[in-house]
């Protein structure tokens, strides 16, 4: 608890009885490497703050092909947001690629913890901006970049991921073949 409290405090500071009350809202889980955390097709009832570990967030298109929409590390949130909002089925999976331990937080849980504490509302919008930013940034990559820029690009921005993430799941999160990201590095 004590990395998400650092990590809720570099938006917003919490006093000790603050805090208390957050963490009465989590639920601790730890999954082993391969293990799903969310499978397509499944109620999304959480949605995960990574406290150690690492996952992918894929989607699999009718034809089998896997789509990998994003990596999540230590200090990020993922999940499915769609299933986990509208409370429908998973479109996408969430896999642990290293085993893993996150903090779950249901929709019930968020939404008490939105309406009693305003600094928290505050967290999750600047969270929610953020990763919308960062979604935009990706779209626009996939449309106007070459795979070269892309892989440059993750390279800078992820350079943990390069170490951390097979070289078949690196080339599909970047929309590439493993062939041609053998020639990129």
């Amino acid at each position: 608890m004590h990395t998400l409290r650092e990590h809720i405090e570099k938006v917003v500071p919490l006093t000790d009885e603050e805090f208390a009350f957050v963490q009465q809202h989590f639920i601790s889980k730890k999954y082993k490497k391969h293990q799903f955390v969310i499978q397509e097709g499944d109620k999304v009832i959480y949605n995960y703050y990574v406290v150690s570990g690492l996952l992918k967030l894929v989607h699999t298109d009718a034809s089998a092909k896997q789509h990998i929409m994003a990596f999540a590390m230590e200090d990020w949130w993922e999940s499915d947001l769609l299933a986990y909002y509208t409370q429908t089925p998973a479109t996408m999976s969430l896999e642990c690629i290293e085993d893993t331990e996150v903090l779950s937080l249901s929709l019930q849980n968020f939404r008490t913890l939105c309406a009693a504490l305003p600094k928290i509302e505050h967290f999750f919008l600047e969270k929610s901006i953020y990763g919308y930013i960062a979604s935009q940034r990706r779209i626009l990559e996939l449309m106007t970049s070459t795979a070269q820029e892309r892989y440059e690009q993750l390279l800078k921005q992820r350079p943990a991921l390069l170490q951390r993430v097979p070289k078949t799941q690196l080339a599909a999160y970047l929309g590439v073949s493993r062939e041609t990201l053998s020639r990129l590095v």
